[in-house]
Formats: structure tokens, sequence, C-alpha cells
């Protein structure tokens, strides 16, 4: 399943995104995971990540653009992207904080290209391609950012309403809304394996077989190997 994860900060995506990739590295299907799009992106160093912030507008700008459109090709590429943010995170945020001397947004982002984006992907006919809006309420939002702040935080408390109704704009007008390819996932009072399960749930219907067949496999839940005896492939746990 190709994935992709939008929505509000705090409200899930990249804990969900996560449990994504350990279900499939634990059934031994190969992941490439993308979370870095959040400024300053959280998988630098936090000399650079500091470095990001403080950089012009412009080179923002550039840099975000172009790994955005790198990303095109990801989800092409590869059978199980995680795909996290991505453009309709960078659409949003900009447009609430691009102007905001104390947001590490820019206010000259492209949105011209906001439907390129998706159409170059839905071009190539990629029968699995997911959109996962997360989502929460905003007291629930409100609890995650006051109980664990992250270091450079995006969304105000004050904003919360404001910015889950851009995001709600954004998705409605994406083709992978357009064409059946989203679920919304409300994370609201449920723990991750709770939200985890919905999701999978939810995305079964835009599968594939390989998926599903994979999806039955009965694993060992600690470490195994895959032995075939006879022709059969087996897990045999370690």
């Amino acid at each position: 399943m190709r994935s992709i994860f939008a929505g509000i900060e705090y409200a899930g995506k990249s804990t969900l995104a996560t449990m994504l990739g350990e279900y499939y590295r634990h059934r031994k299907v190969p992941i490439h995971g993308d979370d870095h799009f959040t400024i300053p992106d959280s998988t630098l160093s936090p000399e650079s990540r500091k470095i990001m912030v403080d950089l012009p507008n412009d080179m923002k700008e550039r840099a975000q653009r172009m790994q955005i459109h790198y990303h095109v090709d990801i989800i092409k590429k590869y059978a199980c992207p995680l795909i996290v943010g991505w453009h309709l995170e960078e659409a949003v945020y900009s447009d609430v904080y691009g102007d905001d001397p104390d947001s590490p947004y820019y206010s000259n982002y492209h949105y011209g290209f906001q439907r390129l984006y998706e159409s170059l992907v839905l071009e190539a006919h990629l029968p699995d391609v997911v959109m996962f809006h997360v989502t929460a309420s905003d007291e629930e939002i409100a609890k995650r950012m006051k109980d664990d702040p992250h270091e450079y935080p995006i969304v105000r408390d004050k904003d919360i309403a404001e910015v889950k109704k851009r995001f709600d704009d954004e998705i409605e007008k994406s083709l992978f809304t357009h064409q059946g390819r989203t679920v919304v996932l409300d994370t609201t009072d449920k723990t991750p394996q709770e939200s985890f399960d919905e999701l999978m749930l939810l995305s079964e219907p835009m599968v594939t077989m390989g998926e599903l067949a994979m999806r039955a496999m009965e694993v060992p839940e600690g470490e195994y190997e895959v032995v075939y005896q006879g022709g059969v492939r087996k897990t045999v746990a370690k």
C-alpha cells in the first residue's frame, strides 16, 4: 500500500506511519518512510534543524518544493512508501503561518502546483494509493499539545479549529479524494492500536490482492525466519 498521511499537527500521523512501517517490516516487507516535510526536518541533527528554521524564505521555499516534487517518484517507485505531510501540509501551514515572524514557514508557497503533484501520481495508474486524513477533536489536539509539546511546534492553540478547517478544505479538493482514495481517521479518545486497526480496516477495499494476502499471513510475534519446506513458505520462530 502506498500511504500518504495528512492532517493537523498532534493528530497522530507520525505515530500511525511508524506503526505501519513496523507492521510491514515484521512481515519482511521493505518500506520507504519519509516523515521529514514539516519545517524543520525532524530527521536532521539539532544543529541543522536550528539552521533550517533561520534560513531565508526563498531558500526554504525552493528546498521544500524540490523535495515535494521528488517524492512523486518515490510514491511511484516503491511498493510501500509512507509519506507524512507532503504537499497538503505545506499548503496549509504556509498559508496560515507564512507571514508569522515566529513561525518557520514562508509565505510564497507555489499553490499552483498542488494538483499537479497528485495528477503525476494518478497518471501512473497505481492500484493502491491511499491518503489518510488523520484528525482529532479540538480538545484532544489541545491536550496533546500541552501534554507532549514538540520541540518546534507549528500550530498555535488558538488556531486549532482554523487549521483543521484548512486541512478539511485541502482534503476535499484533493484528486485522491475525487478518486475515492481517501480514508478519514479520527484518533480522538482512541489508543494508537485502536486507530491503527481502524486504518487497516478502512484501507482494505483500496489495496491489492497481494497486500490482502500479506495481511492474512500468520507470523510469530517475536523474531522469526522464513523457510521453504516442500515449496511451501513458512515462518519459524527463532
